[in-house]
């Protein structure tokens, strides 16, 4: 029997719908901006989040280290918080790539404030200090279980930026969560941020891909920092069909995903053996903290029964649901964990 797989909606497979999308694509070679689909794609994405261009790339790590590369210079620094993608799963590569350090802020459900960002800011006059360059936000917060951001702190943050000169940077690989679950428009989200880098490969279901936005001046150097770092492609019109399918069709259902997160959530609240902070499961990720048996266990034991799990962090199982599980299997999820964890 096919397993229930809620290790992340990186998970998901292209629809018959998107695929014969991806089958039917006009294509050209997109180094030389030739791939219509590509441009298509761009231009939709630009205008849906209110800024001048875009530039599709092949994952959100690209787009993030490319976005703090082109505001940046060696040995400046970012500000962000401890539990960001940028800094936990990216593999070392603002330093690497860009030699940038990271100056790591805690922050509550991953939301970090202006003040404390306020008391991080180098001093300019400080020669021996790195330079803070980038204020960087993750909107929703995946370490923290897929928390939005809330609007009001990113306005005040964005008047802290302007103050002190610094860009900002969204990682928004799950933008799409915090809109559908707030109702507030992408555009508005963007309006504070110089650069975004936005995910279809996630809840939006795309089999791969990421999307830059940013000013024109913003992408033209971004375009030259994909090229050198080996992301420059060519027929890519049938990878960027599925995004922008994804664009088109697949960002409503996403308030599905959410319900889906709160059914098993309360479920697990009632399990003695579990702990579950259901004020932070706002939108598809949902991570719990077993009492009885390590992480690990409840994992394998999960598996074991047909429902495949992932760590949400330290002492924290995750669950993501997404658009490959139904609603009847989330009420088999539920089984299999009473199973597990007791009822």
């Amino acid at each position: 029997m096919k397993p229930i797989d809620l290790r992340s909606d990186t998970v998901t497979k292209p629809t018959d719908k998107m695929r014969k999308a991806m089958f039917e694509a006009e294509v050209g070679d997109d180094v030389y901006r030739e791939d219509p689909t590509v441009n298509r794609l761009q231009k939709y994405a630009a205008e849906l989040f209110g800024k001048e261009a875009a530039l599709f790339v092949p994952s959100g790590v690209m787009g993030n280290q490319i976005s703090l590369n082109v505001h940046t210079n060696p040995r400046d620094e970012i500000i962000l918080e401890k539990t960001a993608h940028v800094f936990v799963y990216e593999s070392g590569s603002a330093a690497g790539l860009s030699g940038l350090q990271l100056n790591l802020i805690e922050g509550k459900r991953g939301v970090f404030t202006p003040e404390q960002v306020g008391e991080a800011i180098r001093p300019k006059s400080a020669y021996y200090m790195p330079r803070t360059k980038v204020i960087e936000i993750e909107n929703t917060h995946n370490v923290a279980g897929g928390t939005i951001h809330p609007i009001e702190n990113i306005s005040a943050m964005r008047s802290l930026a302007d103050k002190y000169h610094l860009a900002m940077h969204l990682d928004g690989a799950r933008i799409w969560n915090a809109h559908v679950e707030t109702g507030l428009p992408l555009s508005e989200y963007a309006g504070y941020f110089d650069s975004l880098s936005v995910c279809l490969s996630k809840g939006l279901g795309a089999p791969i891909g990421s999307l830059i936005l940013g000013s024109a001046d913003f992408i033209e150097e971004a375009f030259r920092v994909r090229k050198a770092w080996g992301g420059g492609m060519r027929q890519v019109g049938i990878i960027a069909a599925a995004g922008l399918y994804a664009l088109e069709n697949n960002i409503p259902r996403l308030k599905e995903d959410h319900e889906k997160a709160k059914i098993l959530a309360i479920h697990l609240s009632g399990i003695e053996s579990v702990e579950v902070d259901l004020d932070s499961v706002q939108t598809n990720i949902l991570s719990f903290a077993p009492k009885a048996i390590s992480v690990e266990e409840g994992i394998a034991m999960c598996a074991e029964n047909g429902l495949l799990l992932g760590k949400g962090g330290i002492g924290k199982i995750r669950a993501v649901t997404h658009l490959d599980v139904s609603f009847d299997e989330v009420e088999k999820a539920k089984s299999i964990l009473s199973k597990v964890f007791g009822d």
